[in-house]
Formats: C-alpha cells, structure tokens, sequence
C-alpha cells in the first residue's frame, strides 16, 4: 500500500470520528461542559477470590477428599485447583469475565440446565462427549463472573457426578463473593 493510500485512509478515518464527535454533541448549548471519569472501573470481585483456599477441611474429608489441593489451571482465564480421593476428583475454576449465560451460548455442552445452586444462578452442565464418562460441571455466577465445579468419578460408575456436584454447590456456592 502506497504512503498516499494509508494517508487517504487516514483522513478518512479522523474525518469520520470529527463528525461522531460534532453529532454527539447535538443537543449541547455553548455553556455546557462535559464531566469525564479519571477513575478506573471497578475491579469484579471474583478477580481477587482465590479458588484453592474456598473448601473448609471438614467439607473436603466429608466429600471423601483430601484438604491439599494442586493447581489445575489448563487455560490461564480458569485459574483453579483439584482436589483428587479415592473414589473421585473435584475442581473449583473462576472465570472473572463470563457468566452462566455466557457460558451456555459459547459452550459446547451434551446438556445444560439452568438451576440455583445456594441462592445463586447457575446450571448443571456436561461438555460436548463427557456424558457418560463420570464427569459433570455446575456453574453459578460469582462476584461479577463465573465460579466452575466439576466432578469426576475416579472410575465411570463410582460415583454419580452429577449428584455429587450439585451437592457440594448447594452447600457452599453462598459463600462466593457478590
């Protein structure tokens, strides 16, 4: 591309946000000032809630876990940890910038079911071809984003996933921040 095309872009563009601008004032009168904010958004509550130290001791041994977690964070945006017993593993992920709804349109899931799990939002959700395979996720919106369980049986039938996920977020999902 030529220096006189960008250019000619370039003009175009700066033309194009001079008459946004001019439209936007429209119903201004000549005295009028425009306040801006210098202040940074506010920060969502989850961003700053740490997956790894949410389970009480009692709540793990009681699910048959251990109270050491490790770190299973396979995409950097789902930091989280895992909880592995012998007869199943559990994983608390947080995404700060989606939803429960978010979640269901861009997901891929075999099933996803809008329930409340302690007086929050949320849904009992399988991954596209997890079904069947002892695995089962709930979602319940969380300070500002989204907090994940998901359950694994440590062999297919050795626990009913689903059951087990619902429970442990029914017992702890109020708990997360606003």
């Amino acid at each position: 591309m030529s220096v006189f095309s960008r250019s000619l872009i370039a003009g175009a563009a700066g033309l194009a946000l001079v008459g946004l601008a001019a439209c936007s004032n429209g119903n201004r009168s000549d005295g009028d000032t425009q306040k801006t904010s210098t202040s940074p958004a506010p920060e969502r509550a989850l961003a700053s809630f740490d997956p790894c130290t949410f389970f009480k001791a009692d709540e793990l041994t009681s699910w048959g876990l251990p109270t050491q977690s490790e770190t299973f964070s396979p995409l950097s945006f789902e930091p989280g940890c895992r909880w592995e017993g012998k007869e199943m593993s559990l994983t608390l992920q947080k995404n700060a910038d989606e939803t429960v709804a978010s979640y269901r349109e861009n997901g891929s899931w075999d099933f996803y079911n809008d329930k409340t799990f302690g007086g929050r939002t949320g849904a009992l959700a399988a991954e596209a071809g997890v079904s069947g395979t002892g695995g089962c996720t709930v979602l319940v919106d969380a300070g500002g984003g989204v907090a994940i369980y998901m359950v694994s049986g440590a062999m297919q039938d050795s626990v009913d996933a689903c059951a087990e996920a619902e429970k442990i977020a029914n017992q702890t999902a109020s708990r997360f921040p606003k």
